[in-house]
């Protein structure tokens, strides 16, 4: 157990400049492009999933939580709303920052989160647009709640985001050991990697955890070869961060939400499927 310890704790401590760093960038892109972001969005028009599958891919805490308000107050469409949630990057992309892995293979994932929810996102306006669904005019009591702001300042910000997210990888990195330790890295990676269509439904659940804790356990279970890519984009396809969390809170169609959740789920394990048959 104290070994156990030990190796979380090491693994944990190394990730803290890294992810200072980036939670530096972070902060100051929120501060400084964040409502240009949004009226970019606001004023996409039909090409709003395109916009929204770009900006949705921009490493910044609030922006799912922004598109879910903005969505709430009939500003953009759901086709938008599912391009930024389906390519939203939450705490995945400081994980694969801070472990430092090749920039191409970065660049490689965060491409495809982009592609896959404005595609996503085009289709379903198209449809929508053929049923004879008219496109959201205006605000209708555009609700703010939830919008991440950050008022703390850039490194004061930064900091609490990092030691947020120390501690929860902490407690993630020591559950995964004492789950290796107990259960076998074989054991684990049977779960998930070697099942083409079970494993991508299977991370496409934990992915919708509306908080961090879903892409910090799919990204490190990537990273340690327990997950294999199928199953670990359709958990970060379906993963929107607090999107879900403050669509539930801002939006009072009830059967909505449970529609937009449905569709972010079963797009996102689509894509995971897609992925492993692609390679």
């Amino acid at each position: 157990m104290l070994l156990i310890i030990e190796d979380s704790l090491m693994d944990s401590v190394k990730l803290i400049p890294f992810l200072f760093l980036t939670y530096v960038a972070m902060e100051y892109l929120e501060h400084s492009a964040g409502k240009r972001m949004e009226r970019w969005l606001k004023q996409g028009g039909k090409a709003g999933p395109v916009a929204g599958g770009l900006l949705g891919a921009v490493p910044q805490c609030g922006f799912s939580a922004a598109a879910a308000n903005l969505y709430a107050g009939r500003v953009i469409s759901l086709g938008t709303l599912m391009a930024v949630f389906l390519s939203t990057s939450d705490e995945m992309l400081p994980i694969l920052i801070s472990e430092q892995m090749p920039g191409k293979g970065i660049l490689k994932i965060l491409a495809a989160k982009a592609a896959f929810g404005m595609s996503a996102g085009l289709i379903i306006d198209l449809i929508l647009r053929k049923r004879g669904e008219k496109e959201p005019k205006g605000i209708s009591d555009l609700c703010e709640q939830g919008h991440c702001h950050c008022e703390q300042g850039i490194f004061r910000g930064a900091l609490t985001h990092t030691l947020q997210i120390f501690l929860f990888i902490l407690l993630v990195s020591f559950g995964l050991n004492l789950l290796l330790e107990l259960a076998g890295e074989d054991a684990l990676g049977s779960l998930i990697l070697n099942r083409p269509v079970v494993g991508p439904m299977l991370s496409g659940l934990v992915g919708m955890i509306p908080n961090c804790a879903g892409s910090v356990v799919i990204t490190r279970l990537y990273l340690d070869g327990a997950m294999g890519l199928g199953a670990a984009m359709a958990g970060l396809l379906s993963g929107s961060g607090v999107g879900l969390l403050v669509l539930f809170r801002v939006n009072h169609h009830r059967r909505e939400n449970l529609k937009v959740m449905g569709l972010l789920y079963g797009i996102g394990v689509l894509g995971g499927i897609l992925a492993e048959l692609m390679g």
